[in-house]
């Protein structure tokens, strides 16, 4: 197997990845983290061998860094390209949000494996991204899309009638929209069955989470989005299905466990002792339900955004992270996420993703046009007394 170079080592899948790394006796190449703090360098302590890359580093430890790691260290955009596009290796991009985007591209031009853990290079960037897979090997790592892969593998993606993401539903599940004008941060931050870091939980409690996935998944397999659906699975037993034209269902079961995904990642096509313990069916039930899509639109401003294409996913995604942001500042409340998006949306023209820089233009456009609401925001984007 590659060597592994891990972009976002310092959060949740970076860490689970090196974990899994050191399981399968790969060797580390290389570690990049936003910052150039406490947690980066712990890790390049441990992987004395490894490139170290901070993205922004932070000027009260840049200096120390130079000293302490010499040519090992590397900063800024360019020094996380030239970290992905070492050849034969494997690239875990573990990065939150849209800056993942650039590393994506480079590390598939290179011819390198791509385990993608960040869901908006696609969402921003899909046609972007999809061109550059044909010079490398795109894997995903989100478990849902990592489900719908490995059940794929064998079958005629024509003989296919839907791709099903299941959802949670996140803490929120059976409320009514009124019950949810008051909530507060904590409750939102109160996964169910999954513990993440707070912008994703934010958008798995508003379902914008699974509205990114259902784009991420128009992308990686290439279905129209009349044929990628959602429904609510509580247990997060079941990570996703497909449904035949025969009307056979095929579904990916496991524990909720990332180890399991970014390990398949690593090893496909074969796979290595699991690092879970072996599953009980007979102790957890199974159920299914529809989406409330009238207490959660935000889903249905996902698909809007996909079928419309070009840069406006990149304008849901941008002005998600504003309002994400917002909220978890108690600026507005829970409801408001999804009236900032629907408002920004609205004022987006849709341009066609030619370029990284289209792309970067639109993203700062959507967070200009999120930002000038908030810092005006009508009685609807006013914070819970």
């Amino acid at each position: 197997m590659r060597s592994v170079v891990v972009l976002g080592a310092t959060g949740s899948v970076g860490r689970q990845t090196l974990e899994v790394s050191e399981r399968l006796g790969l060797v580390v190449e290389g570690i990049a983290a936003r910052r150039s703090g406490e947690e980066l360098a712990a890790l390049a302590d441990r992987y004395p061998l490894a490139a170290v890359v901070a993205v922004e580093p932070d000027p009260r430890g840049h200096a120390g860094y130079r000293e302490r790691y010499g040519n090992r260290y590397g900063w800024g955009a360019e020094a996380l390209v030239e970290l992905v596009s070492r050849p034969g290796c494997t690239v875990v991009n573990g990065v939150v949000g849209a800056a993942g985007l650039e590393a994506s591209i480079a590390a598939l031009e290179a011819g390198n494996r791509l385990a993608l853990a960040n869901k908006e290079s696609l969402v921003v960037g899909g046609p972007l991204v999809m061109a550059a897979a044909a010079s490398g090997e795109l894997i995903p790592v989100d478990s849902e899309h990592s489900a719908l892969f490995q059940c794929l593998q064998g079958e005629d993606v024509a003989e296919v009638s839907r791709l099903l993401l299941t959802a949670s539903g996140g803490p929120f599940r059976g409320r009514d929209r009124a019950s949810l004008a008051e909530v507060g941060v904590d409750e939102a931050l109160a996964h169910p069955t999954w513990r993440m870091g707070p912008r994703i939980t934010i958008d798995s409690a508003t379902l914008v989470n699974k509205g990114l996935e259902v784009i991420e998944a128009h992308y990686l397999f290439g279905l129209p989005f009349d044929r990628v659906d959602v429904v609510v699975h509580p247990q997060s037993i079941v990570h996703s299905l497909i449904e035949f034209v025969d009307g056979s269902l095929k579904a990916h079961l496991g524990v909720t466990d990332m180890r399991i995904p970014i390990q398949y990642a690593l090893t496909h096509p074969a796979r290595s002792r699991g690092v879970a313990p072996p599953f009980d069916l007979t102790r957890t039930p199974l159920t299914f339900e529809p989406v409330d899509r009238e207490v959660f639109p935000a889903l249905d401003l996902a698909y809007a955004a996909g079928r419309a294409g070009g840069t406006l996913p990149a304008a849901f995604n941008a002005a998600d992270e504003i309002a994400v942001e917002a909220f978890l500042r108690s600026r507005i409340g829970f409801l408001d996420i999804s009236g900032v998006i629907a408002d920004v949306l609205a004022s987006q023209d849709v341009v066609e993703v030619t370029s990284v820089e289209v792309v970067r233009r639109a993203d700062q456009e959507a967070r200009r046009a999120a930002r000038r609401l908030l810092s005006n925001p009508p009685a609807a984007c006013q914070p819970p007394a």
